[in-house]
């Protein structure tokens, strides 16, 4: 997925993954994914999609502060 975000490009294909967190299983319809990224130029950002009941009913990308992110990874 990309979505671009005040004049950023944050692109699920080009950036690194660096953690992944899966709630629910295949088909739950509450079960949900949230996936931390990092781009080349160093600019954080989670890829969010879930199940229809889920709080991430839609794809969606969410930028995210270095300090945010770390914190995010450290908490799940």
């Amino acid at each position: 997925m990309k979505k671009i975000i005040c004049k950023v490009e944050y692109n699920t294909e080009t950036a690194t993954l660096v953690k992944k967190n899966t709630f629910g299983v295949f088909g739950d319809a509450n079960g949900y994914e949230e996936t931390l990224y990092v781009t080349d130029g160093g600019k954080y950002f989670l890829y969010v999609n879930g199940g229809a009941e889920s709080k991430y009913p839609e794809k969606n990308i969410k930028r995210m502060s270095a300090d945010k992110a770390e914190e995010w990874r450290k908490a799940n």
